[in-house]
């Protein structure tokens, strides 16, 4: 089976690396640094997405937003003219519920098949193939990549046989992860202004009930950005206005107040707004920190 992967960043190059081990993959990513590591990993690259795609029988797609996607499908140089009848698309981005549905029926149109697969753990986790997939697809798009998702995860969750589905399912898990975030950011700045020894004090909250992925994952790089240092960046800031964007107009489709999620929300903008866009989402620390004269 070819793969292709189109979108080498934080988490499309771990993928690329792991999937390569067993299956024949070809890369490509507008960014120029992003190809070098990759073909600096061992993966094979081509000069366009369009190049990558063309022999491709599954191409995975990891791209930030709704916006790069559809530039991706159906952009000057988009992909779909060049696929292969009866290829699938593998999204593993978060790009919303409503968004894939249109690009579904568009993709079926045309003779393609896609798998909404968004992804959760994290890049070491990633290339591992230790994560969470949760998918949204047709039975038969379902069977036919089969054998990257089952590759790819750890815990492979199939939450409906129609695309939208797994966005629906990580529409739910980042409320979770956004919310944790937040509150743990929250939590590490109040003991710094207490006078505690943060480190300690992660510790001891990692090894009791308030422990959480997100609080032993981002808490290092949180209390890096506390004292005023530059974390590794492992997931943005703007990644989260995006993702926690999702969460609450999804809530007000159905009509659902979603008040912790709503506040979760408002700290990433106020993040964003103080020009941390690019930097780790753990830099949110910041946005509660007392200023002090």
């Amino acid at each position: 089976m070819n793969i292709a992967v189109l979108g080498l960043g934080a988490m499309g190059l771990p993928m690329a690396t792991w999937l390569q081990e067993t299956f024949t993959v070809t890369g490509f990513d507008i960014s120029a640094e992003r190809g070098q590591l990759a073909a600096d990993a061992g993966v094979t690259l081509r000069g366009s997405a369009r190049e990558a795609s063309a022999d491709a029988d599954v191409v995975l797609v990891a791209v930030r937003n709704q916006e790069q996607l559809e530039e991706l499908l159906y952009g000057a140089e988009g992909i779909v003219a060049g696929m292969k009848q009866g290829a699938s698309v593998i999204l593993t981005s978060t790009v919303g519920i409503q968004a894939v549905e249109e690009v579904a029926a568009r993709l079926g149109g045309d003779g393609i098949g896609l798998a909404d697969a968004p992804v959760s753990g994290g890049p070491a986790r990633a290339g591992k193939g230790d994560l969470l997939v949760t998918v949204g697809a047709y039975p038969e798009v379902f069977e036919h990549c089969s054998p990257v998702l089952e590759a790819m995860a750890s815990n492979l969750v199939w939450v409906g046989e129609a695309p939208g589905k797994g966005q629906a399912m990580k529409t739910v898990n980042q409320l979770l992860c956004g919310v944790h975030i937040a509150a743990g950011a929250e939590a590490l700045a109040l003991a710094g202004e207490l006078g505690l020894d943060q480190h300690k004090a992660l510790d001891a909250l990692m090894s009791g009930a308030a422990a959480s992925f997100m609080l032993g994952d981002r808490g290092p790089r949180a209390i890096q950005a506390y004292h005023g240092e530059t974390a590794e960046v492992k997931s943005r800031v703007d990644i989260f206005v995006k993702d926690m964007g999702i969460v609450t107009s999804a809530a007000k489709m159905v009509g659902m107040a979603v008040p912790v999620a709503a506040a979760a929300e408002q700290v990433y903008l106020q993040g964003l707004s103080r020009g941390q866009g690019a930097m780790d989402d753990s830099s949110v620390i910041n946005v509660t920190k007392p200023v002090k004269g």
